[in-house]
């Protein structure tokens, strides 16, 4: 199928063995399905997309009119979750469309897009890695950031600067992830390592950018 993408929601991690016998971690993500909303063309927008929606037990019951009147043009049911993915070229996807996960395949190396688990407040250590003071010695710099800026000029914080703060709950891609397997019957598609955010959590699959040639 052209389209380069799907939404989905994070299962959990599990492991599974692979037919050489490796054990391999991996995410399951319920992806799918989707239906299409609405078709960018290069015509009209320049670009060549379509914008899906993830279809959930419950529909969104809450969708304002402006909202009910995108869907009620494409014929389907109100969503609470839509994002935008690009076309492989141009194809006869029209709005009403199913996009499931067979979209993909086993070996294909995908981005995931999703929200990080927040962790709440975090010092330079943990948030940025730092590398922190002496531990003996009479130190009394042991977790602290250190200089932030000049004194004399310009006697303030450049902007941008890292330092303590709030960690997570921040958009995050993992980059170039394997599939394991797709499991077409359950929506299922098995991805290898971990995907930003917690279970239930909304993520969104797309080819790589960064898969190197074979």
């Amino acid at each position: 199928m052209p389209v380069r993408g799907i939404l989905g929601r994070k299962v959990g991690m599990t492991q599974i063995f692979a037919t050489d016998g490796t054990l391999v971690p991996v995410t399951v993500v319920e992806a799918g399905p989707c239906l299409v909303v609405q078709k960018k063309t290069a015509d009209r927008d320049g670009y060549t997309a379509v914008q899906i929606g993830l279809v959930e037990a419950r529909p969104d019951r809450r969708a304002n009119r402006s909202r009910k009147g995108h869907f009620d043009r494409a014929g389907v049911a109100p969503m609470r979750n839509l994002a935008e993915v690009e076309l492989d070229g141009d194809d006869e996807l029209k709005p009403g469309d199913k996009v499931l996960c067979d979209t993909f395949k086993e070996k294909d190396h995908v981005d995931v897009i999703g929200v990080s688990k927040g962790k709440g407040f975090a010092g330079v250590i943990r948030r940025h890695h730092f590398r922190g003071g002496a531990a003996t010695h009479g130190s009394m710099f042991h977790r602290a950031p250190g200089s932030i800026g000049a004194s004399a000029f310009p006697s303030r914080v450049m902007p941008g600067n890292r330092s303590s703060g709030r960690l997570g709950g921040r958009q995050a891609t993992a980059k170039n992830l394997i599939v394991v397997r797709v499991d077409a019957e359950k929506n299922l598609i098995y991805l290898r390592g971990p995907v930003p955010g917690a279970r239930r959590s909304l993520v969104k699959i797309v080819r790589s950018t960064f898969a190197k040639p074979e």
